[in-house]
């Protein structure tokens, strides 16, 4: 009889241990970063309940910030506390958020500031952005590498003189991570709009609301909690706490959703206000069409985009700004005072929330919007009819693709196909723009986008990017065909410029380009794989069908003959 080897059991052991291991640090970087309601805290804070009445259960805890809590991270060169609170996110960047109440929300730009980790680590602290909603000013540090291969992950002190720091105490709070985490807060009228990540991570697969709660304030014992109405994707939509006077409505209160079953509320950032009622003196006009998408970096794209839109028909253009760090600012404000534009910059920062920032904007921007387009900025709409009869662009250009014929139900969202253009033999992001420099394209459509009534999107704000779920009660879907309009999707450009796209999709159900998942997907590349390495005849690839008709387009509109030469108007911009 054969006996089996005596390495066979030492292995197998070594195995279990190796997998136990790995369970209990998946187990320990969940629940320590959320089942503790100290951990759960924006610091400063010092609360008080207070219940509108007898009767009434649901009461709110509100906050005054005035005083400071004893785990208050510290800046050196200011004398007081400040409030700060750290986030992990995706490539070891730690997004620290400072409140708006101290003084560095005053020049959060002069610099000079590191991120002090355990172990005597330090990493520079850059300015980020100022979050619109919750008014905190947040900067980026990276997690140094000592302190990545120690868990849970330690949140860093904030400080101006990293090497005479002698006020940081060890061990510090956990760090919550950018996918288990409420992120934002909006309250309408009725009710109360929250934005999580880790709870619906399937696209197509959502929770029932009866799983989950709405928890308003900080002592997870005596907080408010409300019913969930609606869950779908990041977006959860909960009943108002009842407020208990007009001082205390006038604060902010910490919110998060709580699994029920676990009884484990999720770690947040975002933070509820009570809604501003609409009334005739601050109400104002409706813009019949804007245009929301969201970006990263697209400074030397928005003057084309911008001017061909907004002349054929876009009122306004909100962009949701994924953490960019050119000069995406400068350029918004350029055009603000050139033109007549009206772009609205929301600072987005939170990693792959296309959908949940598309959301946010159908509710947000429903009291200033009609119709609300989602396009790209490489995505320029455009009716063949138009090179035939139009000499010049015209404001009602958009407008009359929503138009409908006489029907039972309104028409609550148009969608319109797009063909995707390769590099056309450029090397470099053409200086007259994309609808100049690429004309070469793939035979067939490829998908499409829409431009959506926002009073026809349903109650979950549900959507994948390139259409909403409409409350199908009432309005109906419809799909223009190509002889009525066309989206020239700029899609695979000069390579220098394609391959920026591999710092990180923005989709929260898309893989990034280097995750080895999906490779068959319309969402990758053809012949490209994981990694930034340019395919060769990258130039010629993707040009099946020359397409010159929105380059004749734009050239006639826009394009002038001047003493340096032929020049598009957005090249001209540039010159003032």
């Amino acid at each position: 009889m054969s006996r089996k080897s005596p390495t066979v059991l030492p292995v197998f052991l070594l195995l279990l241990c190796l997998v136990l291991l790995a369970l209990y640090s998946l187990l320990l970087s969940r629940s320590a970063v959320s089942s503790s309601p100290v951990e759960l805290r924006f610091r400063p804070l010092n609360l008080t309940a207070r219940r509108k009445d007898s009767a009434s259960f649901n009461h709110v805890i509100r906050e005054d910030i005035n005083e400071l809590s004893h785990r208050t991270r510290l800046v050196t060169s200011i004398r007081r506390p400040v409030d700060s609170f750290s986030v992990l996110l995706p490539n070891w960047e730690v997004l620290v958020l400072v409140s708006s109440e101290n003084p560095l929300a005053s020049t959060p730009r002069d610099g000079g500031l590191y991120c002090l980790f355990p172990r005597d680590e330090t990493s520079p602290a850059n300015f980020s952005g100022v979050l619109p909603f919750g008014g905190a000013v947040t900067f980026k540090c990276v997690l140094p590498n000592r302190n990545r291969r120690r868990q849970p992950f330690r949140q860093p002190v904030l400080a101006r003189f990293p090497d005479k720091e002698s006020d940081a105490s060890f061990p510090s709070p956990v760090m919550p991570r950018w996918d288990f985490l409420a992120y934002e807060c909006f309250s309408t009228e009725t009710d109360v709009v929250v934005f999580v990540k880790g709870l619906n991570n399937r696209q197509g697969t959502n929770k029932s609301p009866e799983e989950f709660s709405c928890v308003f304030g900080y002592d997870i014992k005596n907080a408010v909690r409300t019913a969930v109405t609606s869950s779908k994707q990041e977006v959860f939509r909960c009943h108002h706490p009842s407020t208990t006077d007009s001082a205390a409505a006038a604060e902010r209160i910490k919110v998060s959703i709580e699994i029920k079953s676990e009884k484990l509320v999720v770690p947040s950032v975002a933070y509820y206000t009570t809604p501003r009622r609409r009334t005739p003196q601050n109400s104002k006009p409706k813009s019949l069409l804007c245009a929301t998408t969201m970006v990263y970096n697209v400074a030397k794209f928005l003057r084309e985009w911008v001017t061909y839109y907004s002349e054929i028909g876009v009122g306004k253009f909100i962009l949701y700004d994924n953490g960019s760090d050119d000069d995406l600012e400068s350029v918004i404000k350029e055009l603000n005072e050139q033109g007549d534009y009206k772009i609205e910059r929301i600072f987005w920062v939170w990693p792959k929330t296309q959908e949940a920032g598309f959301s946010h904007s159908a509710v947000y921007f429903k009291d200033s919007c009609t119709w609300m387009m989602y396009v790209d900025v490489d995505e320029f709409i455009f009716s063949p009819s138009w090179l035939k009869n139009s000499s010049r662009p015209s404001k009602t250009m958009l407008k009359s693709l929503l138009s409908t014929s006489s029907s039972d139900r309104s028409t609550g969202q148009v969608s319109i196909k797009c063909n995707d253009f390769g590099p056309s033999d450029q090397k470099k992001h053409p200086e007259t723009g994309v609808t100049q420099g690429y004309n070469c394209r793939r035979q067939a459509e490829q998908r499409h986008k829409s431009m959506v009534l926002l009073d026809a999107v349903d109650h979950s704000l549900l959507n994948v990017i390139h259409h909403f779920d409409l409350n199908v009660s009432y309005y109906s879907w419809k799909e223009l065909p190509l002889e009525a309009a066309v989206i020239n999707h700029y899609k695979y450009q000069a390579w220098p410029e394609f391959v920026t796209k591999f710092r990180r999709r923005v989709s929260a159900f898309v893989a990034d380009w280097r995750t080895r998942v999906n490779p068959m997907s319309k969402d990758r590349t053809p012949g490209l794989g994981f990694e930034p390495i340019k395919p060769e005849g990258w130039e010629r690839m993707f040009c099946d069908v020359r397409d010159e008709r929105l380059k004749l387009l734009t050239r006639r509109w826009f394009g002038s003959q001047t003493a340096d030469g032929f020049k598009m108007a957005w090249q001209l911009q540039l010159q003032r």
